[in-house]
């Protein structure tokens, strides 16, 4: 009998410029959280400045931006499949304050995302983000939480 080993979960990490606080946006997004089973964090960072933590080996580093690729949800779990079954360690994602992100943080970035070409607040597209990872985990482990069609 072989052994069997366990696939490592991708880590999924948003990193957001501005405090949530106590909003109907924070409920969301704790509901979405609490029902990931893949390892997530949220980092919170003041509008400007504050300490972005280093990017370790092995991190693929997103951002949320109206300009970006827009995205379906099976799309997105089939991406998240790549990078998990690649190696990738963390995954994180960039959401910008309300004036967007700085020019460093577009640098670090290797593809942007976009929920439509509308501009979306930033608190809003948090809670949809956190949404779209779990209904991704949730498309990848045959969960009957999304339908087509």
């Amino acid at each position: 009998m072989g052994v069997r080993r366990r696939a490592r979960r991708l880590k999924l990490h948003i990193l957001a410029r501005g405090k949530i606080g106590r909003c109907p946006e924070a409920e969301l997004i704790t509901r979405y959280a609490k029902r990931l089973t893949w390892p997530f964090q949220i980092t919170e960072l003041p509008d400007t400045g504050g300490k972005v933590p280093a990017v370790a080996p092995g991190t693929v580093v997103i951002a949320m931006d109206e300009t970006g690729v827009q995205l379906t949800s099976l799309a997105l779990a089939q991406q998240l499949e790549k990078w998990r079954d690649s190696g990738t360690r963390e995954l994180r994602i960039l959401i910008g304050a309300a004036d967007g992100l700085t020019e460093e943080e577009r640098a670090s970035a290797s593809l942007f995302i976009a929920f439509g070409k509308a501009t979306w607040p930033h608190m809003l597209a948090r809670a949809m983000l956190v949404e779209q990872l779990y209904r991704a985990t949730s498309i990848l482990a045959g969960h009957p939480y999304h339908r087509e069609g």
